[in-house]
């Protein structure tokens, strides 16, 4: 059980440099005769030079997602796979889940649609999208089972916004291809705001992405536990800099 208190602090500026030093000293321990041992023909050697920018590239890439997979601190979530998304000028919020159940249903790769998700049970939302702002939007693999508030507690631990109903619709809408195949993509809330069924059970919007292609709206359970085969759904605020770049 994960008893360690999960902050949002971002890191001091001493820890910025130490890990930056620590980059730059993997980098530097890499020395002549590792390269030597390598068996480059000067040929190849040649087709090195000539791949540099990309190769540096890869290096940043590798080097972000191994920082990425070293900083989690709860290891039952696995690294969020990310991308960004643009929330159409023309969005509506009070009527988002509405709009996209309507094309959804009429579309031939809808296999399932629960009739129970649409606007007015989740209404209710904590924090509403804006039109026209960019996202930074992050699927975190659910990697053993956890439950809802565990969840919750790991999406907090990546400020992330909490989206529900109307999020995982819009993803759908904009960037489906985005949606992992072969998993189930849940969009929590808080849970005063999740739509309460007849038997008192909150339901959490997911959207099943089968691995043929279909799709699959579902609502589970937020008195229920969340296994491998999910993953979070977070939407989290860019920092001002790419704000300004979109």
């Amino acid at each position: 059980m994960i008893t360690e208190k999960i902050t949002s602090d971002p890191m001091t500026e001493g820890q910025l440099k130490a890990i930056k030093r620590l980059l730059e000293d993997g980098i530097n321990s890499f020395n002549s005769g590792d390269l030597v041992n390598l068996g480059f023909t000067k040929e190849e050697a040649q087709e090195i030079f000539k791949k540099g920018n990309l190769i540096q590239d890869e290096i940043k890439t590798f080097m972000t997602a191994l920082l990425k997979k070293f900083a989690i601190i709860d290891k039952r979530f696995g690294i969020p796979v990310e991308f960004n998304l643009t929330v159409p000028a023309d969005y509506n919020h009070d009527t988002q889940i509405d709009a996209s159940a309507q094309k959804a249903k009429k579309e031939k790769t809808t296999y399932y649609y629960n009739n129970d998700l649409n606007s007015k049970n989740f209404s209710k939302a904590t924090r509403k999208l804006e039109p026209g702002k960019t996202y930074r939007v992050k699927m975190i693999p659910i990697l053993e089972t956890v439950t809802s508030e565990d969840c919750m507690n790991i999406s907090r631990r990546y400020n992330g916004i909490l989206a529900g109903g109307q999020g995982v619709t819009l993803v759908y809408d904009v960037a489906k291809e985005k949606l992992l195949k072969g998993k189930w993509t849940i969009s929590f809330d808080e849970k005063d705001a999740l739509w309460e069924d007849a038997d008192g059970y909150h339901r959490v919007p997911y959207v099943d992405a089968y691995s043929d292609g279909g799709f699959g709206f579902v609502l589970g359970y937020f008195e229920g536990d969340w296994d491998d085969f999910y993953v979070i759904l977070v939407f989290c605020d860019l920092p001002a800099s790419e704000q300004a770049s979109t």
